[in-house]
């Protein structure tokens, strides 16, 4: 599959070196952004209008799996901030979009979204942020259970609740009073996204910060939604690592061939309907079926290339043990319940995923 120039050797080598310390350490990849920004990466999902390239999906999903491929952390960060741009951007708010996308696209400011408890129900109490509309102001209180690169945001897209249950979403400056930040999450994986809760203690946020709603599910009515093409994309992308590196051990170990031949045919199939589906569109089911194969196919790949690699394999640096680890991410990020379902149903041999 071309990459349309997008992403060079050069920029993929640079990602790799530094994919373990990005995974493992908690501390902001910065020289990985960097690399992005030198690159243009920032640019492709922003109008030429505000200084962007206005890629279309397609040619971003391609960038997207060679990037992930490379480093699955600086991916992961990319793609929320581009759910952020994204959200700016089909808002219909020429004013917020001058005022925001311009320094966005040269990365000059960083942007990321808080709206996983728009989809993710709890066991008790009601919706994790809420919003009071006042004025022409709206009071955010509650939490973002899951904001990745909070500290380094100037600007948060949030999705909160109102009393009479329609949702908003809202482009909150970092700097807002009451807004606190908590430390980053230990997670097993991708520890430099530096993903960490938010707290929301009386916000004040001007109604001219308003990108959708009110509406019953504004996650809906917003384009895009969550756990859509661009999740597939980044397991697709790590799968991608995991299968390269088995044909290069097939190459003297010819026993790992045929896993590796049966592992980029699934990998291709998926690849294929993942550009269709970003060209023409398709049926939420479709969706659906794309991640539950994405998600089966990562696990399954990374684990035969730790089972090729070995002993070594198991020890940090090598990048086998990284895979394995980041590909159970793709198990609770943005994984609804038909397409948890799916997987599971792949994982227990109910159908082929390669």
């Amino acid at each position: 599959m071309a990459d349309f120039g997008l992403v060079s050797d050069d920029l993929i080598q640079a990602l790799a070196e530094q994919a373990d310390a990005a995974d493992h350490d908690a501390s902001w990849p910065q020289p990985a952004w960097e690399l992005l920004c030198r690159n243009g990466v920032p640019e492709w999902v922003i109008p030429t209008a505000y200084g962007g390239r206005e890629l279309d999906l397609p040619k971003v999903l391609v960038g997207y799996e060679r990037l992930a491929g490379a480093c699955l952390t600086t991916t992961f960060i990319l793609s929320q901030r581009d759910a952020a741009v994204r959200r700016i951007r089909d808002s219909s708010r020429d004013d917020l979009c001058r005022e925001l996308l311009r320094p966005l696209a040269c990365g000059g400011r960083f942007a990321t979204v808080g709206i996983s408890q728009l989809t993710t129900s709890r066991q008790h109490g009601g919706p994790a942020l809420r919003a009071r509309e006042t004025g022409d102001r709206f009071l955010l209180d509650g939490t973002m259970p899951w904001v990745t690169g909070a500290d380094q945001a100037d600007h948060l897209v949030a999705g909160a609740t109102l009393d009479d249950g329609q949702q908003i979403l809202l482009a909150v400056p970092a700097e807002t009073a009451g807004l606190s930040v908590g430390p980053p999450l230990e997670l097993m994986a991708l520890a430099g996204s530096r993903t960490a809760e938010v707290k929301c203690d009386g916000v004040a946020v001007e109604r001219r910060w308003l990108l959708a709603g009110p509406t019953k599910q504004v996650m809906q009515s917003s384009r895009g939604g969550t756990g859509g093409l661009e999740t597939s994309c980044l397991a697709l992308g790590l799968a991608g690592a995991a299968v390269n590196y088995l044909a290069a051990e097939a190459e003297r170990r010819p026993e790992w061939a045929d896993v590796a031949a049966r592992l980029q045919a699934t990998r291709e199939n998926a690849r294929t309907d993942m550009l269709r589906l970003a060209a023409y569109g398709g049926k939420p089911e479709e969706m659906v079926a794309l991640r539950a194969i994405a998600n089966a196919l990562v696990l399954r790949a990374t684990q035969a290339a730790l089972t090729a690699a070995k002993g070594v394999g198991f020890v940090r640096p090598h990048p086998a043990q990284r895979w394995a680890r980041q590909a159970l991410f793709f198990l609770v990020w943005s994984c609804p319940r038909p397409a948890a379902e799916a997987t599971v149903g792949y994982l227990l041999g109910e159908c082929d995923a390669g």
